[in-house]
């Protein structure tokens, strides 16, 4: 059994999606002792951003640079722990809205035509993930996004990571959450303590 575990936030020990994501994999392991263990900060070891050089590498174009080659290796070793994990735990904290320019580069390395998933002769989308892949989202947030709350518009993170997980195949995704982080002190401690009842509940 394998677990990918990831973190984003660029907080470090301050990060409370990184303490809850650790939690969750701690648990995971005394589930599973002999659990496999691969560990992604995407903070400390970022992908680049897409550009044309990658696009024109992936069409069979020469390489050009060492930091180009340097990060196509990157992504296909993102792209490889992703398909051989069991178990995927992603620390995701909310950053203007949406995620982590580092989750997303994560996530472009691993959401890719032909790899990941293909397109059928009728357009429909049909996965090549091995099937009965778990993941687990740690969703850290300052405010409050609920559906019936003002701010529910500016949602463009859990529902964003659902979508793309949903779309290659991945129909087994847990969400723990944290939010209301911003509103002092006492609300970020109900809002950490409720995340990890959630977390105790996951593993029942």
């Amino acid at each position: 059994m394998k677990l990918l575990h990831i973190d984003s936030s660029i907080l470090g020990e301050r990060s409370v999606s990184r303490a809850l994501s650790s939690e969750v994999v701690e648990r995971e392991k005394w589930i599973c002792p002999d659990l496999d263990v691969v560990y992604r900060d995407l903070a400390l070891d970022p992908a680049l951003h897409l550009s044309s050089a990658h696009m024109a590498a992936w069409a069979g174009a020469a390489l050009e640079g060492a930091r180009l080659c340097c990060d196509l290796e990157l992504g296909q070793e993102y792209l490889t722990e992703f398909f051989e994990a069991d178990i995927v735990v992603i620390g995701a904290p909310m950053y203007n809205f949406t995620v982590p320019s580092q989750l997303k580069a994560w996530i472009d390395r691993v959401v890719v035509a032909g790899e990941t998933f293909r397109y059928n002769e009728s357009g429909e989308v049909q996965t090549l993930l091995p099937r009965g892949k778990r993941v687990i989202i740690v969703s850290t947030r300052g405010n409050v996004y609920k559906a019936d709350t003002p701010t529910a518009a500016l949602e463009h993170h859990e529902s964003y990571l659902k979508g793309v997980l949903t779309f290659i195949g991945v129909d087994n995704v847990s969400i723990v959450r944290a939010e209301g982080l911003a509103f002092g002190p006492d609300a970020k401690h109900t809002a950490i303590n409720r995340a990890r009842a959630e977390i105790a509940a996951l593993m029942t």
